[in-house]
């Protein structure tokens, strides 16, 4: 068998992160100038709550979770997050504690901007500024969702309307299916849902033999994603 050539480590530049898309590459690379670069290995944490920085991480490379863990340990986890995205930027606004932490799901590069450089870039930069409140605007409605789901939908419906946030289209037309990849964990959709790992494989066991969602090679496939939503759409109104 030959042996494979070692990965080359990504770029250490900033072109990829979706809140400098509209930047143009000489300031660019001013800003990249000004961050300091860590690599980080799957499982490490990137961000901790208990810390006092107030520096903004972007993604350069790698995937990461947001999360929080209650006094007994148990995890909630808020969003995962792939290169091209940025955290920590509230502490960096409002200079408050962290909200949450940031835990890396496989190895990660992250450029960290001090919040001096983020708040002049803010200044100067409409572009930039702007991306951010989107960025910001698509949160907040994102915690809406999850709030009403957590007030009004059963264990089993939180898990289905969360195969459907994580969902990919596949196709187009109204009977096109979605996928998530890759497969997710059952504790990490668990935790997103606040339920239980045995509650999340109940519910896929179900949905699979209804012909709803099926595992195909490295994805989770949803066969039926209107079917899923009429489900959702169903229980909340109920």
């Amino acid at each position: 068998m030959p042996v494979m050539p070692p990965a080359s480590p990504p770029a250490r530049n900033l072109a990829g992160i979706e809140l400098f898309a509209g930047l143009d590459a000489g300031l660019r690379r001013k800003i990249e100038a000004l961050c300091r670069w860590r690599s980080v290995e799957a499982e490490q944490t990137i961000i901790d709550r208990d810390d006092a920085g107030s520096d903004v991480y972007f993604l350069v490379a790698g995937r990461a979770r947001v999360v929080l863990f209650s006094e007994a340990g148990r995890e909630v986890s808020f969003d995962e997050i792939a290169a091209g995205a940025c955290v920590g930027e509230l502490a960096a606004i409002d200079g408050r504690a962290r909200s949450a932490s940031v835990i890396a799901l496989a190895p990660t590069l992250v450029a960290i901007l001090p919040q001096a450089a983020f708040h002049g870039l803010l200044a100067s930069e409409p572009k930039v500024t702007l991306a951010l409140l989107r960025r910001l605007a698509s949160a907040l409605r994102q915690a809406t969702g999850r709030i009403f789901e957590l007030s009004t939908l059963g264990a089993h419906n939180r898990v289905y309307a969360e195969l459907l946030r994580l969902a990919h289209p596949a196709g187009s037309g109204a009977g096109a299916r979605a996928a998530i990849r890759p497969i997710p964990a059952h504790g990490d959709i668990a935790a997103r849902v606040s339920t239980t790992s045995e509650t999340v494989a109940r519910v896929l066991s179900e949905l699979a033999k209804k012909g709803i969602v099926a595992r195909e090679k490295s994805e989770l496939v949803l066969l039926d994603p209107k079917r899923l939503k009429a489900m959702v759409r169903e229980f909340s109104q109920g």
